[in-house]
């Protein structure tokens, strides 16, 4: 399966307005937002859990990362409620599960060789960062110097630009914006190549928006068996 495979062009979707499409696990289905590979795969993924869902126990051996955009994730090491961010390195493991129900942003098989970095980070939680013009409040989730992320919260009404030297990956979580002739609501994802810089108006209501400033495939990228 391909979904958004070329990384050399810039993608919107609106993430939305797509059908859930259900997973091997009953109860838990998916929104294809980026794809290589068949179940095993390169994955960028909204995932929703209905009620009482679970996720067999699976070793991530190309590593996981996670923002809870709704309910609470769980799994055996604790609850995630919505705004949890955390990275679960190559070689860690879990069974996740929602007793009520959870929507959740996940990229798989992203990680690099050589990135064993375990973090959570609860709702609220990340370094405050200076702010770029437009924004009223930023976040710094994780930065290891090959990779930066972070949360934004942009003021209404503001004309805001992002450079993009190593490449741009956003979700928007709440409040809107309009950048490259679109209109990006809660849950629209955008991905642009490296030199693509961002330049966004937002809302009357502003925008929180999850940002990924990183090579949108590591050169070192760990590789799917077979």
């Amino acid at each position: 399966m391909r979904i958004n495979e070329d990384l050399t062009k810039p993608v919107i979707v609106h993430s939305a307005k797509l059908e859930w499409v259900p997973s091997p696990s009953a109860g838990v289905d998916r929104r294809m937002l980026y794809r290589v590979g068949g179940e095993v795969a390169r994955a960028t993924t909204i995932v929703r859990y209905a009620p009482g869902s679970a996720f067999p126990r699976h070793v991530h051996s190309g590593g996981e990362e996670i923002l809870v955009l709704t309910g609470t994730f769980q799994d055996e090491h604790g609850d995630y409620p919505a705004g949890c961010y955390f990275r679960n390195p190559p070689g860690t493991s879990h069974v996740p599960a929602s007793k009520d129900g959870c929507t959740i942003f996940v990229r798989l098989w992203q990680y690099r060789e050589g990135d064993h970095t375990q973090i959570v980070r609860q709702p609220g939680e990340g370094e405050p960062v200076p702010l770029r013009d437009g924004a009223n409040a930023a976040r710094l989730l994780f930065d290891d110097g090959e990779e930066r992320v972070s949360i934004e919260e942009w003021q209404p009404g503001s004309t805001v630009r992002v450079e993009n030297r190593r490449g741009l990956e956003l979700l928007v979580l709440s409040g809107s914006l309009a950048a490259r002739g679109e209109q990006l609501q809660p849950q629209s994802w955008s991905r642009l190549p490296a030199g693509e810089w961002l330049e966004a108006v937002t809302g009357p209501e502003g925008v929180q928006i999850w940002m990924k400033e990183a090579p949108l495939q590591h050169p070192n990228v760990l590789q799917i068996p077979g």
